[in-house]
């Protein structure tokens, strides 16, 4: 399998090749269709399993690439239900040591998933509308 696109630069997956067509996957629809080897190029250096994730979108992958464990995932669905929240709070109410909660919240931070904020006068994190988003779309 590889990744193709045709002229109007769109992704797929090319499934089958033959001597004037191909055999495509589109990623997001999963649509499959023929398109002539004519207008098909190979895009070098992309996985084709890359190409195969964008079949999820962009903020649930965003989610599941931050959140490596449950712990991690239910520290996010947490923050998610209750709203900002302090760190005070939150090293109080679960199980995470001090240096584990930062260390998550930094990484959802760095994916865009957290923002920090001010809650009842002590620092504290939100989630974004990604992440919020991400979520939502996992729970479906």
């Amino acid at each position: 399998m590889r990744t193709v696109r045709d002229n109007d630069g769109t992704r797929y997956l090319l499934l089958k090749e033959s001597t004037e067509s191909s055999l495509v996957r589109d990623p997001e629809t999963g649509e499959q269709r023929h398109i002539p080897n004519a207008d098909l190029e190979p895009i070098e250096g992309e996985s084709p399993l890359a190409t195969a994730a964008a079949a999820v979108p962009d903020a649930a992958r965003r989610v599941l690439t931050a959140a490596h464990d449950d712990r991690a995932l239910g520290l996010l669905v947490e923050l998610d239900e209750r709203g900002p929240v302090s760190v005070a709070e939150l090293l109080s109410a679960y199980d995470l040591c001090e240096s584990d909660l930062h260390g998550l919240l930094a990484e959802f931070r760095a994916a865009g998933l957290l923002v920090e904020t001010t809650v009842h006068g002590q620092r504290g994190y939100d989630t974004t509308e990604t992440a919020s988003d991400g979520l939502a779309q996992l729970r479906d």
